[in-house]
Formats: structure tokens, sequence, C-alpha cells
């Protein structure tokens, strides 16, 4: 890698052009220096450019090519300071003073307040607790290194493993300890990935964990607290589906998940609730609940309304609901049911028109076969199938539409309605 970084840089406005002076560059990104740090090779690199550098697995000084015997970054405090008094006087030339950085978290620090924490925990001090939470996030909200920092030395596991004593704690009397949780699901709200680590999911899959977040959805009016609660449930059942059993056991969760989609916070709630109900409807009794709450013609009308990303997770939940015959019957009587399975065909996503194409044939295939198949034909779901077979599906999904066209093509004469509309710009996905 060559950088150009003898060369004089400029801060250019309407009237003047201002030159840079050279070790106020950062030989990386050939910019002015906001955070100087000085590695062992004794040359200086803004914090942030040499950081991903290092992080890309380099192991030599940019511009000595020297291997570094040691990673550490020593804040240029002088160097700094000497920018900032340049940034000032220049001001009148249009040159902002960079602020002056915080000085970020070391893993040190993280050990230590997680100690801190576990202590606290032990005594169930929920002052000391919630202050030192309250810590942990201030750090997090400071950058995104910190971040980082805060995660790699296990921060979300001990946050879980104090939710988990409180809630335990509380023994259902959920409200004494409502600020703990609340505290801790905010602080863990970026800490959270497509995949829990083990020991936050034990603590986090706990009953007492669980009970502990539905109660915040079902009695908090607190839009934050809602949101964490219900992103929580969902990166954990999405981690591991046995979690799913646990969470379906509690009283009136289904109530609960039902209402947060009924009367929707936000798009990214919505989408969380939809998420956590397709990972319970993984029994028939589960799905029988959800039916009998009427959350058939309830994602019906998400799927005409929501955007690309919550019509995808409804048409998920109105897939498996096909799955039992009390789903079935009231898709069968909601009159919106093929128009909108059949429009959503190659509109939303791959995985949009797999769910779609997969209600349909659970719908055709398990009774009612001549019914369905004249009411699939008027919307014009044939054509739709034979050009979801000419640009091309997953193999399931291929081998269903082709069933269904040969289910629906005795019914075609008289009945098919084709759909006016240009499909030339569709990709063929091979």
């Amino acid at each position: 890698m060559v950088f150009g970084w003898r060369r004089k840089r400029s801060v250019r406005n309407s009237k003047m052009e201002v030159v840079i002076p050279n070790h106020f560059i950062c030989p990386i990104s050939l910019d002015l220096m906001k955070d100087p740090v000085t590695l062992s090779s004794g040359i200086t690199y803004d914090r942030e450019n040499i950081e991903s550098w290092l992080e890309d697995g380099n192991f030599m000084c940019p511009v000595s090519n020297q291997m570094l015997n040691s990673f550490d970054q020593i804040p240029n405090h002088t160097l700094r300071e000497m920018i900032q008094d340049w940034c000032v006087a220049n001001r009148n030339k249009g040159v902002q003073r960079i602020p002056t950085p915080r000085v970020p978290v070391s893993a040190t620090q993280v050990s230590e307040i997680l100690s801190c924490l576990e202590a606290s925990t032990k005594r169930l001090d929920r002052l000391e607790t919630i202050e030192i939470v309250r810590k942990i996030k201030k750090w997090g909200n400071e950058s995104e290194r910190n971040r980082r920092c805060i995660i790699a030395n296990g921060a979300s596991g001990g946050l879980a493993a104090t939710l988990h004593a409180f809630a335990r704690d509380s023994n259902n009397d959920f409200q004494r300890n409502a600020t703990v949780f609340e505290e801790i699901l905010s602080a863990m709200s970026w800490m959270m990935s497509p995949m829990l680590n083990i020991e936050s999911q034990i603590y986090l899959g706990s009953q007492e964990s669980l009970n502990s977040m539905v109660w915040l959805l079902e009695h908090r009016d607190n839009l934050s607290s809602k949101q964490n609660s219900i992103n929580t449930l969902k990166y954990l059942l999405s981690s591991d589906q046995q979690h799913a059993e646990s969470l379906a056991s509690i009283e009136g969760i289904n109530d609960v998940l039902f209402k947060l989609i009924k009367r929707p916070i936000c798009p990214k709630t919505t989408k969380a609730s939809l998420i956590v109900i397709f990972h319970l409807l993984s029994s028939d009794q589960t799905k029988s609940k959800f039916v009998k709450l009427g959350l058939v013609s309830l994602v019906i009308e998400i799927i005409i309304e929501g955007n690309r990303s919550v019509t995808e997770k409804a048409l998920g939940v109105f897939d498996k609901l096909c799955d039992i015959k009390q789903g079935r019957e009231e898709a069968y009587s909601n009159a919106l049911t093929w128009p909108v399975l059949v429009k959503k065909m190659l509109r939303v996503s791959d995985l949009a028109t797999e769910y779609s194409v997969s209600a349909i044939w659970k719908l055709n295939k398990n009774g009612r076969q001549e019914e369905t198949a004249i009411e699939a034909l008027q919307v014009g779901a044939f054509q739709k199938l034979v050009l979801l077979l000419q640009v091309g599906c997953g193999d399931e999904t291929k081998e269903k539409a082709t069933e269904l066209l040969k289910m629906m093509n005795p019914y075609r004469n008289g009945v098919e309605c084709i759909e006016s509309v240009d499909f030339k710009n569709l990709k063929r996905s091979f």
C-alpha cells in the first residue's frame, strides 16, 4: 500500500484555500487528524484510521513498514492541541475547530465495571446497579469503538445475568425492579446480534427473565421499553428456537403480541413482533390460539399496508397459520386472501414469494380444491406462477408452483384473469 503522505492538503471555502500543515495530516486518510495517536514505531495517525488498519489484520506501521511490537495507541495531546490552535487561528477562513476527543474506554475499565456490576447484583442493590448500567450505556453512546470494546469484554453476558437475578428476586412482582429491567435492556439494545452468545441466551432465556420482558410489554407505556423488550425476544428466539416453548408457556403472551401488531408503535416493533410470533407458531395449539384471536385477518391487513420488510414477515406468519384447518377456514372466508397472495408474488422479495406460493399451495391442497382454484385463477394466479417458473425460484417453491398449475389447469376456461402488468424488467435468477 502506498501513501502520498507528503502531499499538502487544503481546506476550501468560497473565498480562499487554506493549506493544512503536513504534520497535521493523517498518513492514511490524508485528512486533518481529529484524534492523533502515536504507535510504537513513532509515527502518528488519526485514531479511527489506524484502528481500521490494525483491525484488518495488519501488523506493520503503514508508513515505515516496521513490525509493531505493541498495538498501543498513545494519545498525542501536544499535536492535538496544536491542531486545535491552528483551527482557531484559521476560523475566519472557514476552518472549524475539532472537538477534544473523549478518551476511549479500555478493556481493563470494562472488566472493572463488570466486577462492580456482579457485586451489586449479588447484593440486589437496585440503585447501584442502575448507576453502573447507565455508565456502561454512556460509554457505549460515546463511540463505536467503545461499543466494540464493551461487547468484546463480555458485557452482554454480565448484563443478562443481572437481569436474570433481579427477575428471579421479583417473584412475579416485577414493578419494584422495572427500572432495572428497562435500563439493562436499553444498554443491551446495541449489543444484540442475530446470534446471541451462549451465556446471554442462558440468562435471557430463563423463565424469570422471559416473564419480566413480557411484563414490560404488557404493563409499561414507555415506548423504548416495549421496543427493547420485543427486540430482545426477537434475537433470543432467532438464536435458538428452543426458547420459543418457554415463551409460549407464559400466560397472556399471545394477547400481548397480538395487541402489539394490532395497535402498532412503529414498523420496527411490528416487524420484531411478527418475527417472535413466527417462532411461536411451531405447535398447532399455539397456531389455533392465534387464529381464535383473529390473527389471519389482521395479518392480511398488515400485508396490504406494511412496508417491504414487514410484509415479508407477515406473509411468513400467514403461511404458518395455513398449516391448520382453522387457519385455512379463516383464510377462505376472507375476500382479500387470494388478491393479496397473488399480488405479492414477485413484488416483495424471493422469500415473500416463497411464502405466498406455499400459502396458496396449502389452501388448494387441503380442501375446496375446485373453489379455491377458480378464485385463484380469477385474480391471475396461473399467469404469475408461469412467470415465476420462467424467472426461476427454489426447488421446493418450483415443485409447489408446478403442482398448483396442474391443479388449476382444468378450470382455466372462462374464468382465468390475465393481469395486464409489464414484467419485462424482471430478472432471471439464473
